[in-house]
């Protein structure tokens, strides 16, 4: 048996040797190595291809943007000035557009017309009453100096020529007040505007100061915007300023006037903006007294650095742009976005003219990334996220 070992020894050695070489083969060549290998091949690859662009320097309107109510520029009530008469007809209804001295309605006159026809009737009895008195105290004067009648007798014909006369004014007053009533029968528009309530109705008996309808005089609405007061000093009377409807509709105004107060609850003061009459006529008209309606006031011009909308990311409430760099990476910089005209924005601060940010795929990069930058006319229509 020792002599058999001994000789089965050099085998052992060998068979050992082949496994080892064999295991750090395996090592050597295992799929982990691969791995680490390509990715310290692939890690110096762009993880996109992007497009840049340099800032552009622009002039951006400055506006200050505020809301508000729409309201009549001034509201009429028209009201009845006949007393005890019945209402025999309503000719405009609510949303009518009227003239001044058009017709709204009209009450029944046949009482009227009769106190008008003998209000005539006792004007003309007055005056024939005064043609008598006259000739009696002409012939009493001419008898004066003769001393056919008294100086008493006289002085009653010159009195009695006197109350004709009075009596006749009289009734000129009286006929003048019938004259009137009847002219109260018609209940007409005191300028031009549109109706707005109409609470007349054909068959009622009204009374004197009893409101019938009501209008906005010359069709005109105003934007009475709240304005803070450290923003009032920016606006004087004449700024324009563009109003948006609830219904998406815009019109441009000018300012009236600002209110000579300021609310102690809000700290906040009305502008007065006058709309153009065609924002406010019609049945169909965008804008209605008593809508919210937003707005802008344009204040100017002034200088700034834009960058396109694409540029902009904003992540965790924060907005950022990505600046290529000379080594081909991107380095995430917080700014400040500021107005906005089309399809550019407004970047206040971060950037300067030179700066070459990332447009086109900034969405899906982060700091650091090393990104292949191209033609804006050769960039890829769809960019995919790494």
């Amino acid at each position: 048996m020792k002599t058999l070992n001994t000789s089965y020894k050099p085998v052992a050695l060998a068979l050992l040797a082949i496994f080892t070489a064999g295991v750090v083969g395996m090592t050597l060549f295992s799929p982990a190595s691969h791995a680490a290998s390509d990715a310290k091949a692939t890690s110096a690859k762009p993880a996109l291809t992007v497009t840049t662009a340099k800032p552009v320097a622009a002039n951006l309107p400055i506006k200050l943007a505020a809301n508000g109510n729409v309201a009549a520029w001034q509201e009429a009530s028209v009201s009845s000035q006949s007393n005890g008469l019945r209402l025999a007809e309503v000719r405009v209804n609510v949303g009518d557009v009227v003239k001044a001295g058009d017709v709204l309605a009209v009450f029944a006159a046949e009482t009227v017309e009769a106190d008008l026809a003998q209000a005539k009737a006792a004007l003309l009895e007055a005056e024939a009453n005064a043609a008598e008195a006259v000739a009696n105290a002409a012939r009493a004067r001419s008898l004066q100096n003769t001393g056919a009648l008294s100086a008493q007798q006289i002085s009653q014909y010159t009195t009695a020529e006197q109350s004709a006369n009075a009596r006749i004014a009289s009734a000129k007053a009286a006929l003048a007040s019938q004259q009137l009533r009847m002219k109260y029968t018609k209940v007409v528009a005191p300028d031009s505007g549109v109706i707005t309530a109409r609470s007349a109705t054909v068959g009622a008996v009204s009374g004197t100061g009893t409101e019938l309808f009501r209008m906005i005089l010359q069709s005109r609405l105003e934007w009475r915007a709240e304005v803070v007061a450290a923003d009032l000093r920016q606006l004087k009377p004449g700024t324009t300023a563009t109003v948006k409807a609830a219904n998406g509709s815009e019109t441009t105004g000018k300012v009236r006037m600002i209110a000579p107060t300021v609310d102690a609850q809000t700290r906040s003061a009305l502008v007065y903006v006058d709309l153009p009459a065609s924002a406010a006529s019609g049945k169909d008209a965008p804008f209605k007294a008593g809508m919210f309606a937003s707005g802008q006031f344009e204040l100017g011009q002034s200088a700034a650095i834009t960058v396109p909308q694409q540029a902009i990311v904003v992540r965790d409430g924060f907005s950022f742009v990505f600046r290529l760099n000379a080594d081909g990476h991107v380095s995430q910089i917080r700014v400040q976005p500021g107005r906005r005209l089309g399809d550019r924005i407004e970047v206040l601060n971060g950037l300067n003219a030179e700066t070459q940010v990332v447009v086109r795929g900034a969405g899906f990069l982060n700091d650091g990334d090393l990104v292949h930058n191209v033609a804006e006319s050769a960039a890829p229509a769809k960019v995919a996220a790494k």
